[in-house]
């Protein structure tokens, strides 16, 4: 059985972390295999969208402990991260295309890290995330410290990840972690309806504001400017801003292509 299953349908790539048994955590197969998933999906011109998202009742757990307290199994923490986790979060974040992740579950540790990192989160009403890591003597990482303080704040983050609280979902929309909760009967639906539109916009004009938003993280207002100028006007040499210019003066639905 595939610990990663990839399904593309109209026009978005469903990756479903597949480790239900052991609450979909990371081990050294995982990590590989969904970095190559995500290339495999920012490679294919058909998928204008992808969804993450996990099977059962977990959306991620982490890294599973078994692999690393195994003579036999453990890479390491230095391979751990410097190949498994700092190059998801880094192919998440590079990729030009909307990225939504789909917490069904519970997201701890590495899980909910490299959930935050996603350009929008959608929360089942039943998903949960916690900041494990101190709970067993280490320091968070998949750029937890990174993306946690911006998106709630320095104290909430700091306390979030020092007493490792866990936060339900209704608490994580209020603390800004999450876009949305939806009802666990409704969740599905809601995300394909979320991917869709998405998938069905202007995604090289998604792509292009991603990388902005990447760049506001660490630039200057002149900097950023001066950013936002030379790519707005990449974007307004697009296809796409052609399609949506006429589409809106004749009063038609338009149809991005992604160009």
């Amino acid at each position: 059985m595939a610990s990663i299953t990839n399904e593309i349908n109209d026009k978005i790539a469903y990756l479903t972390l597949n480790r239900p048994e052991v609450f979909n955590s990371f081990n050294r197969e995982m990590a590989l295999l969904l970095q190559s998933e995500l290339d495999a999906a920012e490679k294919n011109p058909e998928v204008r969208a992808i969804v993450i998202t996990g099977n059962g009742k977990a959306f991620c757990a982490g890294q599973d402990l078994k692999e690393v307290t195994s003579p036999e199994l453990n890479p390491g923490f230095k391979k751990i991260l410097e190949e498994h986790y700092n190059p998801i979060i880094s192919r998440i974040r590079k990729i030009e295309k909307p990225i939504i992740a789909a917490i069904n579950g519970v997201a701890a540790g590495a899980g909910a890290n490299i959930a935050l990192a996603c350009d929008v989160v959608i929360a089942s009403e039943n998903a949960s995330f916690i900041q494990a890591f101190s709970k067993i003597g280490l320091v968070p990482d998949s750029a937890g410290t990174f993306f946690l303080p911006r998106l709630i704040g320095f104290q909430k983050a700091s306390a979030l990840m020092m007493l490792g609280d866990k936060v339900s979902a209704a608490d994580a929309e209020k603390l800004g972690m999450v876009y949305k909760v939806v009802s666990s009967e409704n969740f599905m639906d809601e995300v394909n309806n979320i991917a869709t539109t998405m998938a069905n916009m202007s995604t090289k004009a998604l792509g292009l504001t991603k990388r902005l938003l990447n760049n506001s993280l660490e630039s200057s207002l002149e900097e950023q400017l001066a950013l936002e100028s030379k790519l707005q006007i990449e974007a307004a040499q697009s296809e796409d801003y052609a399609e949506g210019v006429d589409a809106f003066v004749n009063k038609r639905k338009p149809e991005f292509k992604g160009r």
